[in-house]
């Protein structure tokens, strides 16, 4: 069968970055990307259990950033001008600014840090609640690039952390 998912390149224990430079499959990259992927999933994981429009499209919208986020950090850093240069979507300050006004919204209904959270109080607390740890470990990885030589553009680590913070302030907005 051609296009067969099942390639057998990685049976080495290889895989590819974005333009086809091969990594081993425990590369910080690929932890990153896996990290990030992981992310994509918690969020899809949430969408089930939403009933507000607003907060499914925001959720959409935030998995279309982490696909974008994810080819930035799957391209090595001898083709992340090649990437820059490319079509493909790129988060930006925008992005960032988004996330902020949308935590913003959320602190002006009342939904402050106050604490640590126990988090179970129901499913889409908890669903919020395990994207948010997700978007930490995520950010700890895209953190470790740096030590490792891979540039790691500020909007990145911003729009993670704010990623993040946004997750927790919906969770506690699910809890109550």
């Amino acid at each position: 069968m051609s296009g067969s998912i099942a390639t057998r390149t990685g049976d080495d224990g290889t895989t590819s970055l974005l333009y086809g430079q091969r990594v081993p499959k425990d590369h910080p990259q690929v932890e990153a990307v896996g990290a990030y992927d992981e992310l994509n999933v918690a969020l899809g994981a949430v969408k089930p259990l939403l009933t507000d429009a607003a907060v499914r499209t925001l959720v959409t919208s935030l998995q279309n950033n982490l696909v974008a986020l994810m080819g930035e950090v799957a391209c090595a850093e001898t083709d992340a001008a090649r990437y820059a240069e490319s079509k493909f979507a790129k988060i930006s300050s925008g992005d960032v600014t988004t996330l902020d006004a949308a935590v913003a919204a959320l602190e002006a209904r009342g939904l402050k840090f106050d604490g640590w959270a126990t988090p179970g109080a129901n499913t889409l607390g908890a669903a919020f609640d395990t994207a948010r740890v997700v978007a930490r470990r995520a950010e700890r990885r895209l953190c470790a690039l740096p030590a490792h030589g891979r540039t790691v553009r500020p909007e990145l680590r911003q729009f993670t952390n704010r990623l993040a913070d946004l997750l927790w302030l919906l969770a506690r907005q699910a809890e109550q």
